[in-house]
């Protein structure tokens, strides 16, 4: 018999999550903040493509590719002030960087700022679990969406506060890393008490929390997830970077109008992240992901082919469907590895973040060789890896919540 995850209290902690929820959205806001900024960059200090690439490859390296390293280092050490120490760089990232005279200088700046995300999606995504009561779906679901609020507040700060003055009121986004520290002086608070009790109890009566499948199965079915990650991100990639373009070129909408229709692609992925989770605390994560990606083929498969007004609805529906998916696959894959929660949240989080970026250039360059069109063409088969999901095992059916 499978032993289930112990839960630090015996209902959901509400407070800790609105505060995880407001720390994801005030790290994703300043993270978002780089990509913006690039072409004030561009102007000030006379960089080309390739160097702005370079930016961007450090930054990936520094915020992808090491979530899985601080997610495996704290599992094995934890520590109540993670949080806070990882915002910490974030801040000194951030001040560093208006004031960066010359690439070096943004190159350090920007690799800070990524080690501050590093350490937030699989701490935060980790106490985000612990505080749930059990109800990982809903809780996975509010903390995601602070992520999402955040991502798109960014550019529009960038747009207000700093590309009208210069690339030095960038300092005023240190305010914003300062008061995320604040908010997540409680969550250490919180954290650390935990830990203490788990200590304590362990010493009592010391317990293990048991894998739901063999090794085997379990790598087979991270790699299941971990291609439907894949498939998700890839589709999401040509939407959240392309969609404008798509719509002036095919359309003839202005920049304007074409904002507003990316805003309803927003809007619906916020709900379908709020959505996903909860949904699959009642009825599975399998089925949840089953539905989210190959539900979305029908939608995606359509929309190169419609008119305006049918592609706008044809992204809502598909911005609903899709981002519904991620909190399901994360907490399946924690449901596979429940002693390796900050591991597991930083390899699916770094992941997604590196596929994003990844298909972002390569979706770029299609999109200057063969035209904007033939992205969604090829882009709307991606959904149907989706199909893959029949070989995950319902670990609703073998006792996991």
């Amino acid at each position: 018999m499978t032993q289930k995850t112990k839960y630090p209290v015996g209902r959901i902690a509400y407070p800790i999550l609105i505060a995880l929820s407001i720390s994801h959205c005030l790290n994703d806001l300043l993270q978002s903040v780089i990509t913006a900024v690039y072409p004030l960059f561009k102007e000030d200090l006379a960089l080309n493509f390739a160097q702005i690439g370079l930016i961007t490859l450090v930054y990936q390296m520094s915020a992808s590719v090491f979530q899985p390293l601080t997610g495996l280092f704290f599992d094995k050490r934890p520590f109540a002030w993670s949080l806070p120490i990882g915002m910490s760089f974030t801040l000194v990232g951030l001040l560093n960087l208006s004031f960066a005279s010359n690439l070096h200088w943004v190159l350090f700046s920007v690799f800070l700022i990524g080690i501050g995300s590093s350490v937030l999606h699989p701490e935060a995504s980790r106490i985000t679990s612990l505080a749930s009561g059990g109800r990982r779906g809903l809780a996975q679901s509010l903390f995601q969406v602070g992520g999402n609020l955040g991502g798109s507040l960014g550019p529009l700060l960038v747009a207000l506060l700093v590309a009208p003055y210069g690339r030095r009121h960038m300092v005023i986004f240190t305010g914003f890393a300062f008061i995320a520290i604040l908010v997540m002086l409680p969550i250490g608070k919180w954290y650390k008490a935990y830990l203490e009790h788990i200590r304590w109890e362990h010493s009592i009566a010391p317990t293990s929390v048991q894998m739901p499948l063999p090794l085997n199965k379990t790598v087979f079915s991270v790699t299941i997830l971990l291609i439907l990650i894949f498939s998700k991100y890839i589709y999401m990639a040509s939407l959240t970077s392309y969609y404008t373009f798509y719509l002036i070129h095919k359309f003839g909408v202005s920049v304007q109008q074409s904002q507003i229709f990316l805003f309803v692609f927003l809007i619906a992925t916020a709900l379908g992240t709020l959505l996903g989770g909860p949904i699959g605390d009642k009825i599975g994560r399998k089925y949840v992901i089953w539905v989210s990606i190959l539900g979305t083929a029908p939608f995606s498969l359509l929309m190169p082919h419609v008119g305006l007004a049918a592609t706008v609805v044809l992204s809502f529906c598909v911005g609903l469907m899709l981002s519904s998916a991620f909190p399901a696959i994360l907490l399946y894959a924690q449901e596979l590895l429940p002693h390796k929660l900050g591991l597991i949240s930083g390899l699916f989080f770094g992941f997604a973040f590196g596929v994003a970026g990844i298909a972002s250039a390569v979706l770029g360059n299609m999109a200057d060789k063969f035209g904007i069109e033939a992205v969604y063409n090829v882009c709307a088969f991606m959904p149907l890896l989706g199909l893959v999901t029949w070989f995950l095992p319902d670990l609703k059916k073998q006792g996991c919540k």
